[in-house]
């Protein structure tokens, strides 16, 4: 804002003999000083940042110190600074306090001290920065400069600035140091104090205050209907077919194809459940950030070491116990595409996260505000994780989209089919040399497991009808598929369901592209059923099937090919600000 003060309190207490004036009780010695304060109070004074969202510091936006959503919204953005500017010996660039190369200022946000006035302030006046001691920990400034010097930190609280005289612009960069989460909603304040003397001995008072306010962007997922830019799997002793089948499915799609090899990944192939790829974005600049699973297993130096990089951000959260759970793998966390839900639009989709109880996990998920998360029972799974019952796939009517749900229902209805078209005959597992074959006759007999199965159907029923609530979806845009599950003993001494046969929902989305866990399902005139059968209700939208051989190298361990596998996005065209809240 311009800076100009009031001087009608300003008047002489008799005719005017000397130099000397009384100003409501302080003495100015001379016309000299007092024609300096007289300057000092026409002197424009402006703290400016992008308030209005366009990549530009305008100058003095009358919104500039407050925060509001929308596309009439207002309010300055702010990245956490999570890359590395380095390539050797990196570590993110928020936990170092100086500029090590000028690439990294695209990271931060610009903020313009913007002055006009005499050539100089009166003596001991004086401009400074100031942040609050909560704000402190999550944000840092420095000076546009050579060498870039820190202004405002944790350490230091409060710094003056200097005052050049005339019409001059003081440019800083604003760096984020950590993401919304809980007990932190990203909002950050830093003033700017104009201070007048009083005497010695005695705090100055500032005379002029300005402020802007900052939003500090929050990390988004990116769900199967956005375009592919990289697929990441891994190399062990044993999964040549799978690397085999992913190589083709990758080629075929037209992507980029990293696999991490056995010296990086230790023998741990659960890809999905180390890490999840998603975005940070503002109007100057995004780009992708990892966020590292708490599960820490073999592959935990994979994101840090790969991945991490110049405009590659990485963010973790910590476990607060030891024993880690299998829900807070990301195996147990997606993102549904846009929808709209009784009204209320999210054009970012929402976060579903498989959970019986609130986790550190969560309330991070929680804190980013932009795809409120939605909470699923899956712990009657083993693994536990919602990817073993759902997913979603891109479509081009409706909704954009159809969610895919596993259904015991569907595969009884199939194999009840097929039992009375003559097939009863027809074997499970037929090609796999060390797996005992079934008929479906044998299959169909067996009450134990149709009973389980009963079970396993409840469950997902439940988790369908939030679903249909939580996601505005009505049946037509629920399509299930065949799959059959177990019930086993896990290490608690609990019976929890697994896939009785490769878990056709657990895929990987490549665009139009579906790499399919091969079921080894009871082959009818030459064919696989359960492959036609998938082939049969995706390809009317047309998603093409791809089946890829994961039984020894994932089914087995309890996986398939969405586990062993994970994809980097492109961001939403729709920015993140614009949310109607």
């Amino acid at each position: 804002m311009d800076f100009h003060i009031n001087l009608s309190f300003l008047k002489c207490e008799q005719p005017c003999q000397s130099s000397r004036h009384t100003v409501t009780g302080a003495t100015i010695c001379n016309a000299k000083a007092l024609s300096e304060k007289l300057n000092v109070c026409h002197t424009e004074i402006s703290l400016d940042v992008d308030a209005d969202r366009d990549g530009i510091v305008e100058k003095n936006n009358p919104n500039k110190g407050s925060w509001k959503w929308g596309p009439k919204g207002h309010g300055a953005i702010l990245l956490v600074n999570c890359d590395s500017e380095r390539t050797y010996w990196k570590k993110p660039d928020t936990e170092q306090d100086y500029i090590s190369n000028v690439s990294d200022l695209k990271d931060m946000s610009a903020m313009v001290l913007r002055t006009r006035g005499p050539a100089k302030l009166p003596q001991g006046y004086k401009l400074t920065l100031h942040i609050s001691q909560g704000d402190a920990e999550s944000v840092r400034v420095f000076r546009s400069r050579s060498d870039h010097p820190l202004v405002l930190s944790s350490e230091v609280l409060s710094e003056e600035v200097p005052y050049f005289g005339g019409e001059a612009e003081m440019k800083f960069y604003v760096e984020g140091l950590r993401f919304p989460d809980k007990g932190f909603d990203g909002l950050i304040t830093i003033n700017l104090s104009l201070l007048e003397p009083i005497s010695e001995g005695l705090p100055e008072t500032p005379i002029f205050t300005d402020k802007v306010v900052f939003k500090v962007a929050p990390w988004i997922m990116t769900p199967n209907t956005l375009n592919p830019v990289e697929v990441f799997v891994c190399s062990t002793e044993d999964n040549y077919q799978f690397l085999k089948g992913m190589r083709n499915l990758v080629d075929k799609s037209g992507y980029k194809l990293k696999i991490c090899y056995k010296y990086e990944n230790r023998g741990d192939r659960w890809m999905q459940d180390e890490v999840e790829f998603g975005y940070i974005d503002s109007p100057h600049h995004r780009f992708p950030v990892v966020l590292d699973s708490p599960r820490d297993g073999r592959l935990q130096d994979f994101p840090y070491n790969e991945l991490l990089g110049p405009d590659f951000g990485y963010v973790t959260r910590v476990a607060q116990r030891k024993d880690v759970s299998s829900l807070d793998s990301f195996g147990n966390l997606e993102v549904s595409p846009p929808v709209t839900v009784r009204g209320k639009h999210y054009p970012l989709g929402r976060i579903i996260i498989g959970v019986a109880f609130p986790t550190f996990l969560y309330d991070f998920l929680w804190a980013q505000k932009v795809q409120e998360p939605i909470a699923l029972f899956s712990d009657w799974l083993i693994v536990g994780h919602v990817d073993e019952f759902m997913t979603f796939v891109p479509a081009p009517d409706r909704k954009g989209f159809r969610l895919l749900l596993a259904s015991p229902d569907a595969a009884y209805k199939l194999f009840r089919g097929l039992q009375n078209e003559g097939h009863g005959e027809a074997k499970l597992f037929d090609g796999l040399e060390d797996e005992q074959q079934l008929t479906l006759n044998e299959l169909l007999d067996d009450d134990s497991l149709q009973t389980e199965n009963n079970y396993v159907q409840s469950c997902i029923d439940w988790n369908r009808d939030v679903l249909k609530r939580e996601l505005g979806l009505d049946e037509g845009d629920i399509i299930d598929l065949p799959i059959l599950f177990k019930l086993e003993e896990d290490e608690g001494n609990q019976y929890r369901a697994v896939a009785y046969y490769p878990d056709m929902v657990n895929m990987i989305v490549l665009g139009k592209n579906l790499g399919i866990p091969k079921p080894f399902g009871p082959k009818v005139n030459g064919r696989c059923a359960l492959e036609a059968e998938m082939c049969s209700l995706l390809e009317g939208l047309g998603l093409s099937c791809t089946f890829i051989d994961d039984f020894a190298s994932y089914h087995k361990l309890l996986g398939e090919v969405h586990c062993g596998s994970n994809v980097r996005r492109e961001p939403f065209d729709f920015k993140w600000w614009n949310l109607e809240m």
